[in-house]
């Protein structure tokens, strides 16, 4: 520790630590413009200047390090006078143009200069004019150039958080000027991360632009719904209506960083497509009705299905208290286990619940990836989880991290990692055996007696990357896996977490510190599995047949619930397909556009006796359905979510539901009383109390104590009982290409396709391949496409990466035009495609797309009721 003496207060600080970080603790104001605490400094705007005893120039106070002895001043009269000049020469070419500009009301030079600036100036020039009009670099971005006073905080932003590198500078001294390449941001990721950072109005939310002023604003501080990172969000609205996006630098693990979605995709809550009123069919379409004649006809229906199997798919974007009083009410009102919280993948519960529940860290993300060592494992958290990779680039360039990859398909985290193994699609699982091998055959025998001997395989298998992974991981003292939910996609899901398994227990062995988180792409995904939402466990991820849990339960709600495991959503499918299903439940998910196997699944819905969803928009699942719930929107209730790191957090109301639509809660309430039940408690705030009492990761928590920053849910850390597993079988290579999916940068399910601001920045579906495949086959970037499987084809735009490797092709699944799961077939992925150019007719890409599905018509119309 050092001690600096500033303004006459002491402090003892760590070395170092810069005179504006003692400062800050000590409370005394320096301003500043280029400074930002995620970037390293700059020292280029000199507002943060400070005397330093003993030395004869003013220092910049975000770049000197405290000595120990120091002694500092802030508020000189030198210090007042340097500054005032400083804020002066930024005027002497800035637009006075405040009335009209965004930025006005919460802008820091404007703060500035009404702290420490001029009177008056001493400039009678004429001001510098770079363009007479604004312009427009992105769909989103829109940018003034003349108000810029360089303090380069959007450059650095987007090449060293975001990692983009789409803005730059041009010329020099005062013609200095910001811009994207070629004046536009074309390539870039439309974060606004540019705009947030914008010291100014230089940099603008072209969708916000002359809407509202921030003493209009009623801001609402919540949490993105997009992706499980979880990031903080202050919403903006005025009269009620949506404004704008933005966030705080000081909450939330995003620290006002925000990807194109969470900053620009909220408006989905004023989509044209949300559904306002109840519906049942009719003469084979949809109708608009009242909820009691809702009521009176679905309690018929559930009459004339009694005594067949009843299932229910609950969505993972839900929050904590939906989901545990879906769970309750498909237990205890509807008498089964059949309940799942995915449509998308299969969830292998013997491995995944172990791996959750023992070897889970529940803690900052921030923490977990600064071990030694870290390791991503499948996906893309580019795309998947953009803020998540925000913070690992930082882990890597500033903190020395090591970071590895493990994955088939490439991401700009590549970059910065010390090793990335490549493996063949859907090769994770054989992947992380061979690095099981590896480990085995390096690491000291005597710390492996409790290994069976055939568990690694062959460690000749393994290659370059895959060995300096390997010394890296013996090496480190500290390891951190971070784990793609992708992964559950394959149908050998449960081998590759079985492997994971095993390297989990490895390095254990090794004497290594572990930390273990999954990416979800879904707000609530962790959340969804605490509370209970499948079939063969109980809230808390507790066997039902835990005999204890069992009746702790049942005393809580009074009454009996079934004791035998339930089917998946896949089980229930095949359910509906025989014939046996009575009453399906689907909440706020669309399997029909979601579920491999297009064909199958509608055959299968179509065979339930009763289809009832509940949901807040018009998907094609709605289209099937015998009767429809129209349920609040995100934004339109209170709850929580656990994020990726195993923090809860507020969810917060910030609109009101549209119609006669209804909260979630209260429609479990309506359909359990047809059936002369009650579900008590009811309200989110009891709801949350018995979830803080009954599940063991949230005991003792409390709605009150949830603050800015959410809290921890507690990992129980139990030693598996399944112990180690036997070896993956070996990657199969195919020399065909092999089509894998996932979301997109842009897109990451049916809420983001509903908002219309995103759609005007990517609104067309793409095929994306590598060069090489590309080259072979003739294609370039840009060409229409057709993409055939042995179940049906699809036509979208190339775009060709050349990180991609060979045989591999993506398609993102968001976009449901495509209907991306017709060319997929139940318990086979990756899927084998064959690719070619579509056919040319008079200068122009056939269209090549399948048919329209006669019950579309249902949909269609029930979405103008």
């Amino acid at each position: 520790m050092v001690r600096v003496t500033i303004n006459d207060q002491t402090l003892d600080v760590e070395a170092g630590s810069t005179v504006l970080q003692a400062a800050q603790r000590l409370g005394i104001d320096i301003p500043t413009f280029c400074y930002m605490k995620r970037l390293p400094p700059l020292a280029s705007c000199r507002m943060c200047l400070i005397e330093i005893e003993g030395q004869r120039k003013l220092q910049p106070s975000c770049a000197t390090a405290v000595t120990d002895g120091m002694v500092v001043r802030t508020n000189t009269p030198l210090i007042d006078e340097t500054r005032s000049s400083m804020l002066d020469m930024l005027l002497a070419n800035h637009p006075l143009d405040c009335p009209i500009c965004d930025k006005g009301g919460e802008c820091e030079l404007q703060n500035q200069v009404m702290a420490y600036g001029p009177r008056e100036s001493r400039f009678r020039d004429a001001k510098r004019v770079f363009h007479s009009e604004d312009i427009r670099l992105s769909p989103v971005v829109i940018m003034n150039v003349n108000r810029c006073i360089q303090c380069q905080r959007c450059v650095r932003m987007c090449e060293e958080v975001v990692g983009a590198v789409a803005l730059g500078t041009v010329e020099k001294g005062m013609d200095t000027a910001v811009t994207g390449f070629e004046g536009s941001l074309a390539s870039c990721d439309q974060c606004g991360n540019c705009i947030e950072v914008c010291p100014v109005g230089a940099l603008m939310s072209f969708p916000y632009r002359y809407k509202a002023r921030p003493w209009d604003l009623a801001e609402t501080d919540t949490i993105c719904p997009h992706c499980g990172t979880g990031c903080q969000l202050t919403v903006g609205t005025r009269k009620g209506e949506f404004m704008r996006v933005r966030s705080k630098w000081d909450q939330g693990v995003n620290r006002e960083t925000l990807c194109v979605r969470g900053r620009f995709g909220l408006d989905f809550v004023t989509s044209p497509e949300r559904i306002r009123r109840p519906m049942v069919r009719r003469d084979g379409a949809l109708v608009a009705v009242s909820w009691e004649e809702a009521g009176d006809h679905l309690k018929r229906r559930l009459s004339a299905v009694e005594g067949k199997a009843a299932g229910g798919l609950a969505s993972p974007r839900l929050p904590n208290e939906t989901l545990y009083q879906f769970q309750k009410m498909m237990r205890t009102v509807f008498r089964t286990n059949n309940m799942d919280c995915s449509s998308r993948w299969s969830t292998p519960l013997d491995p995944l619940a172990a791996l959750v529940t023992g070897h889970y860290t529940r803690a900052p993300l921030a923490d977990v990836i600064g071990n030694d060592c870290v390791l991503v494992i499948g996906g893309n958290p580019t795309e998947e989880n953009p803020v998540t990779e925000y913070l690992l680039r930082d882990a890597a360039r500033r903190r020395q991290t090591g970071l590895f990859m493990l994955s088939a398909r490439p991401s700009r985290l590549d970059a910065d990692a010390r090793a990335v193994v490549r493996v063949s699609p859907g090769g994770e699982g054989p992947g992380l055996a061979g690095v099981v091998a590896g480990l085995m055959a390096a690491a000291d025998p005597n710390l492996l007696v409790a290994v069976p001997g055939n568990l690694g395989g062959s460690p000749a298998a393994i290659g370059d990357e895959a060995s300096r992974l390997v010394r890296a991981l013996l090496n480190a003292q500290s390891v951190t896996l971070l784990v793609s939910a992708e992964l559950l996609r394959s149908p050998t899901a449960r081998e590759t977490l079985q492997q994971l398994s095993n390297l989990v227990q490895l390095v254990r062995l090794l004497g290594k510190r572990l930390a273990m988180q999954f990416f979800f792409d879904r707000a609530n995904q962790l959340g969804a599995w605490d509370m209970g939402v499948l079939p063969a466990t109980l809230p808390g991820l507790r066997p039902v047949a835990d005999d204890q849990t069992h009746a702790t339960l049942e005393r809580s709600w009074g009454t009996e619930i079934p004791s035998e495991p339930g089917a998946d959503f896949d089980g229930m499918l095949g359910l509906c397909d025989k014939g046996q299903m009575g009453a399906l439940y689907i909440a706020g998910s669309d399997p029909l556009g979601s579920y491999p196997d297009r064909a199958y699944v509608k055959q299968a819905l179509r065979a339930a006796g009763l289809l009832i969803v509940q949901d807040a928009f018009l998907t094609e699942t709605v289209g099937m359905a015998e009767v429809v719930l129209p349920a609040a929107s995100y934004g339109e209730e209170t709850g929580t979510f656990t994020n990726n790191e195993g923090r809860l957090q507020k969810v917060c109301k910030f609109h009101e539901p549209v119609g006669e639509a209804r909260g979630n809660l209260a429609i479990f309430d309506f359909v359990a009383a047809l059936r002369g039940h009650s579900l008590r408690p009811s309200f989110q705030r009891e709801i949350f109390d018995e979830i803080a009492r009954l599940v063991p990761a949230y005991e003792g928590l409390n709605w009150d104590g949830l603050g800015a920053d959410g809290a921890f849910t507690k990992g129980e850390l139990a030693p598996p009982a399944g112990g180690f597993f036997a070896p993956a079988p070996a990657s199969a290579p195919s020399d065909r290409l092999m089509l894998v999916t996932g979301n997109c940068l842009f897109h990451n399910g049916y809420l983001s396709e509903r908002s219309e601001i995103l759609n005007t920045v990517a609104d067309d579906p793409y095929v994306e391949m590598g060069a090489q495949d590309a080259e072979e086959l003739d294609l370039s970037d840009g060409d229409q496409l057709v993409v055939r499987s042995a179940q049906g084809e699809l036509t979208a735009k190339l775009k060709v990466n050349r990180r991609f490797p060979k045989n591999l092709v993506f398609v993102p699944e968001n976009y449901s035009a495509l209907r991306l799961n017709s060319l997929m077939q139940r318990g086979e992925y990756p899927c084998p495609v064959e690719v070619r150019k579509a056919r040319v007719a008079d200068g122009t890409a056939a269209a090549i797309v399948l048919a329209p599905d006669p019950e579309d018509n249902a949909q269609g119309s029930g979405g103008r009721l």
